[in-house]
């Protein structure tokens, strides 16, 4: 079986993606450092540890499996903090993705799937965002994959670097199966911070900012099942292998929740309130941000499935119940 190498393989999206690719008959190598990662999530594959930062571990790691193709999600993502501490993000995110793409490229492995986002698009509302929309981060998460998706096409003109770039915003939900899902420490995601909130295992969920120019006042985001997420990348490497040319997708329903939405949803799928604290909004954050796919939809064949808020919040609150990860 073809090897695809999956850097941040051990994280959320990344596990997800793992086992995605091995149902689609490739070995999934995860490379990942363990920073916000699980070991125990590696399952369908094996697992390298390792910092994108390290030049030369990346270029052990091409050399022992001759990866076919990468799918790139190890990133830092939190935009507070890429506010406050905008550097790390351009170091971490920027310069490892720097050492990926050149490693890569001298291994003599020209198909990449980056995992991008919509924040490359900035606050944009009333827009069904398209890949066509123009790109104005207002934070150095979204700037800083700005960045790598432009290292990408440099590196196709001067390389033949063939890319798949995916731009997405919220995903949400667990493997239905259960046997990985959303944890992260410390926990920054709504659903997984409501369902702790939920059960008592934090006090209460902050809702971010209650002034927003939106119909209840808190943000509006386009939620996206992991599952239906994760396929869609699988999708991306073998459009590359089938020999089509580098292309951009965005990843969405076109249809934006706000916050209060979300915390409405939870209580018919948990029987259960969530206790709430109004704080202020958060440095970074946008108003209202929903993506478009139709481009995905045509040309990829990409049909989201489960990327409604029932099934998303179903999902999460089975992986929920069932116990995390041990670090």
């Amino acid at each position: 079986m073809a090897n695809v190498l999956v850097t941040g393989g051990a994280g959320y999206i990344g596990s997800h993606a793992c086992k995605v690719l091995a149902a689609a008959g490739f070995t999934p190598i995860t490379y990942d450092n363990l920073s916000t990662g699980w070991q125990d999530a590696v399952k369908f594959g094996p697992f390298e540890q390792g910092d994108l930062l390290d030049r030369a571990r990346i270029d052990e790691v091409f050399a022992q499996y001759a990866p076919v193709a990468v799918m790139h999600f190890a990133a830092l993502s939190q935009v507070g903090e890429s506010v406050s501490d905008p550097g790390l993000y351009w170091r971490n995110n920027v310069g490892g993705s720097l050492n990926l793409v050149e490693a890569a490229s001298a291994a003599g492995c020209q198909n990449f799937v980056f995992s991008s986002t919509c924040a490359t698009y900035g606050d944009q509302d009333g827009v069904t965002l398209s890949e066509d929309t123009d790109q104005h981060p207002i934070n150095a998460y979204g700037a800083s994959k700005r960045a790598v998706e432009d290292i990408l096409r440099n590196f196709e003109q001067s390389h033949g670097m063939r890319h798949v770039i995916f731009r997405y915003f919220n995903v949400a939900g667990a493997d239905p199966d259960g046997e990985v899902g959303e944890f992260h420490q410390p926990e920054t995601h709504l659903i997984p911070l409501m369902l702790d909130a939920i059960d008592g295992k934090r006090d209460a969920l902050t809702v971010y900012g209650t002034d927003y120019d939106t119909p209840d006042g808190t943000c509006i985001r386009d939620y996206v099942h992991v599952m239906d997420l994760v396929e869609a990348h699988v999708r991306g490497v073998q459009w590359l292998l089938d020999g089509h040319d580098p292309a951009v997708f965005n990843l969405g329903t076109g249809t934006g929740f706000s916050v209060r939405d979300v915390v409405d949803h939870s209580r018919s799928v948990t029987n259960k309130e969530v206790p709430i604290i109004e704080g202020a909004r958060r440095a970074g954050d946008c108003t209202k941000l929903v993506s478009g796919s139709d481009r995905a939809v045509s040309e990829l064949g990409w049909m989201p499935t489960r990327s409604t808020l029932e099934a998303m919040i179903t999902d999460a609150w089975r992986w929920h119940q069932s116990g995390h990860y041990n670090k």
